[in-house]
Order: structure tokens, then sequence, then C-alpha cells
């Protein structure tokens, strides 16, 4: 039974929940955020049931959620409201459950929606490429600055992990922002109604651009006032959508910008002078994280904050503390043979080109393991992640794809891996399709040599970062 969620986002604590792949990366922030705000949580995840990712299993055991195995066991009332994500089949035995007792069901995007929109503040921050980031970022310019924002994301913030809070990726504040990532992947985005917008860039990844045109364009106008990439042609394109715009970038379009001759990078840094070009006023920026696009991203943190009422000084002041994300760009250390390993959640084109961009920024040879994300968007966007590996890496550095993600269903996995490394190959790169990632890390190790930068990139997937430890274990 499906049923509008602004019911149950008014009072979460009216009626027990379940979330099904309650470990995943949409699902788990959901769910602190109504276990903070007092409701009952209870879930299932076919992880967990494979022995993945036990130790965030025993964390949410250890708040009081309840755990059941996959199998339809933990719905046992009509009065349940059962959170599943649209994908999710209605052959699981959780959604078979449900709909034999008539228990209430809800996508994760409903539920999400329906407490954001219900924010005196809310903030959605959209595009294909840095939203988690970004999300991360305003939601630390807002904690620092004593706004006590509620904070929804996809991945891990650093900055707010702590010994009883391992798994960070939501904050649960009293002020009137809430800030979230907004998905454009499945057409949700059409749920939101921000009152501050962010669109970061537009670029092929589980849509067409046809579509993702007409998603983000919709997007800007339902937003109050939007902090636009001025540096993007596509999200320009789209600027006449807006109600409101402040244009963040390098260029000569941009209101807050970085003067692009003041830039400097260090292996794990970045920093530049910040200008507010209503004013001419200017702030060193100082991050703590590498790369341009992370800059790129602070740009866009910065100008979201600016209208939310924050002083713009104040706001570069706060992302001076900023310690980054989970799986973005994470270097997880260096042997002391001198070769260091690097998590990344990179998975589109648009991603994995950014970290290959900041690798290439210093010198040394490149390792980087790819595990697409899945199937699907292996069709959807395998020759553009080919150009990507063939064209970003040099001559002395290797690619290895192993075989896409897979947990289960009926996805169609006629096209894999193997196609992307002939496309890679015949473009002139090198690559290599090594189906088991356990076989892929004894040629990782027998390849690096002092110097190496090895990159573990991929999405949907937590136990990509045992894989980057076990790596760094091996090499010493």
């Amino acid at each position: 039974m499906s049923l509008p969620a602004d019911a149950f986002a008014a009072d979460p604590c009216a009626h027990p929940w379940f979330f099904c792949g309650i470990g995943g990366s949409g699902m788990l922030p959901l769910a602190l955020i109504l276990h903070a705000r007092g409701a009952t949580i209870a879930g299932s995840d076919r992880s967990r049931d494979q022995g993945r990712s036990t130790e965030k299993f025993a964390w949410l055991e250890s708040l009081g959620i309840t755990l059941h195995p996959q199998d339809g066991s933990g719905v046992v009332s009509a009065d349940q409201i059962l959170v599943a994500s649209a994908a999710i089949e209605d052959t699981v035995p959780e959604v078979v459950a449900a709909r034999a007792l008539r228990t209430a069901r809800l996508s994760r995007a409903d539920l999400l929606a329906a407490l954001f929109n219900r924010a005196a503040q809310p903030i959605a921050v959209a595009g294909t490429s840095g939203k988690s980031t970004v999300t991360g970022m305003i939601g630390w310019i807002l904690t620092a600055c004593h706004r006590d924002p509620t904070i929804m994301n996809g991945a891990v913030m650093k900055n707010f992990v702590a010994p009883d809070a391992p798994f960070a990726s939501a904050r649960v504040g009293a002020g009137d922002a809430f800030v979230a990532e907004v998905d454009e992947s499945d057409g949700s985005i059409a749920l939101y109604t921000p009152r501050i917008g962010v669109l970061g860039n537009v670029s092929l990844d589980h849509k067409s651009l046809d579509e993702l045109r007409v998603l983000f364009g919709d997007f800007l106008a339902r937003c109050d006032a939007v902090a636009i990439n001025a540096d993007d042609p596509e999200s320009m394109a789209l600027a006449p959508r807006a109600q409101r715009l402040l244009p963040f970038g390098l260029g000569a379009q941009a209101v807050i910008a970085a003067d692009p001759a003041s830039i400097h990078e260090g292996a794990a840094t970045i920093g530049a002078t910040v200008i507010d070009r209503r004013s001419g006023a200017t702030h060193m920026l100082a991050l703590q994280i590498p790369g341009r696009h992370n800059l790129m991203n602070a740009l866009a943190a910065l100008a979201a904050a600016d209208l939310a009422g924050v002083p713009l000084g104040d706001a570069v002041a706060a992302l001076a503390q900023f310690k980054g994300l989970s799986r973005r760009f994470d270097i997880v250390g260096t042997s002391a043979g001198g070769i260091t390993v690097i998590d990344d959640f990179g998975h589109n084109p648009e991603k994995i080109a950014a970290t290959l961009a900041t690798l290439r920024a210093h010198p040394g040879p490149i390792i980087a393991l790819f595990q697409p994300h899945g199937y699907g968007p292996l069709r959807q966007m395998g020759a553009e992640l080919a150009s990507v590996l063939a064209t970003r890496l040099g001559a002395d550095d290797a690619v290895i794809l192993t075989d896409p993600v897979y947990f289960g269903g009926t996805v169609d996995r006629t096209v894999g891996s193997e196609r992307v490394v002939a496309l890679i190959n015949a473009a002139g790169g090198h690559a290599r399709h090594i189906a088991v990632r356990d076989d892929a890390a004894d040629a990782i190790v027998a390849m690096a040599q002092p110097g190496s930068r090895i990159v573990v990139m991929g999405a949907r997937d937590d136990t990509l970062s045992t894989f980057a430890a076990d790596l760094l274990h091996r090499l010493g």
C-alpha cells in the first residue's frame, strides 16, 4: 500500500519503521535522522546476511536499531511503515510480507522529500558530480557558524565522525536548515521544493543529457535561489529557468569566484583567493583536501552559504576546518616502499576524470582499479568511461577493471567490463579485465613500484574500502 509521505514525516514517532537495505548510502542516513527524532527503527540488508560491513551493522544494533535477516521476518504488522528504494523488486521478502499485511510502503526518495520539504530552510544540492562533498561542506559551514543544521548525505562526513558515530552520514540539528543531496538518476529530484538550490554540473551519468536538462531545468525553476556553476556551459544554459542566481566558478561570469592565478595545490591540499565580485572583498581559502574539483565544490558551498545568510568570510574560515568525506580521494596511507593507496568514489566519467586529474598533477605512475557500480550504468556510459580511462592516463599508467558489483536480482548482465576494456585499449590506453577482485589485488601488488599511486574506484560497495586497506597492508 502506497500513501503520501507527508502524513508520517509530520510525526515520525507515530508508527514503527522498517528499512529494507538499511545499510545503503541513501537508507542509512534517513534511518539515523528518524532514530534521532525518536522513531522506532528496524531493518534488514542482504550485505549483512552475506557477512559484509559487519562493523556498520553492529553499530546500528548498538544504537537500539533492530536488524533482521532479509527474509521478511521483520515485517510483522500493518502499523509498520516499510521504506524501500524504488529499485527494490516486488519479489524481495520484505515487500511480499508488506503487501500481504497491507503495510504502508514509502520509497527512500518520498520519505526524504517529505522531511526535506517540511524544513524552514531546505537546501538541495544537485548535479551529476560532487553532490556529497558540497552537501558536507555546506553542512559543516552551517554547523561551524552555529546554525545547527540537519544534514542528509550519501557519504560519511569526517567532521562529524566520533566514537559513538563512526558512520556519520547524517546530522540532526534544531536549526531551520535541512541540507540534502538530491538525486537525478531515478528522477526523484522532481519531488523536492528547495528554498536554496545548488547546481554543480550537468553531464552524462545514469540518464541521457536530454533527460538531465529537463530534470535540472525544472529543479532550478522550483528553487527560490540557486548557486550555479558559471564555468559549466550545460548548467548555464539552464540558468534562465531560475528565479534568482548566484554564479560561482573561476571565469568572468562568476560572482563568488576564485582567482585562477592564486590557485596553489599540494598533494593533499588546495587553496586560492576567493573574490566576492559584488563588493570586491577577498578571502584566502585553504582546503585540507586536494584537487581543482574540490575547489569548485568549495565555491559551490560558499555560494549556497551566502544565499543562506552566512557572511562569506565566516564561511571561508569554516572550510579551512573541513576534513572531507570518506571515499572521496581518501588517502588510505603510504607503504614503507613509498606506494600510496587512495580510496575513491569515482564511478562516472566526470568523477573519474577529476580523480585522475588530481593524481596527474603530481609525479608517479598511477594504477587505477575500477569496479563498475552496476551493469545498467556500464551499458549507459561505457563508451564515455572508456574515453576517460584511455585519455586521462599516461604511458606509464595502467587501469584494471573488475566485473561490476552485483548483489543479486534480475539485472541484464550480458554487457560487462570486457567491452569497456576493449574500448580503452582500442583508443590507445592500457587496460586489463580481471574479473575477480582478489585476483586484481595480486596483479596490483606485482605491478606496484616505489612512487606508484594506487587508486581504488567504484560506488555502491562499502567493501572497496576494506579492499584498499588490505592492499596497503600487503604492500607493507
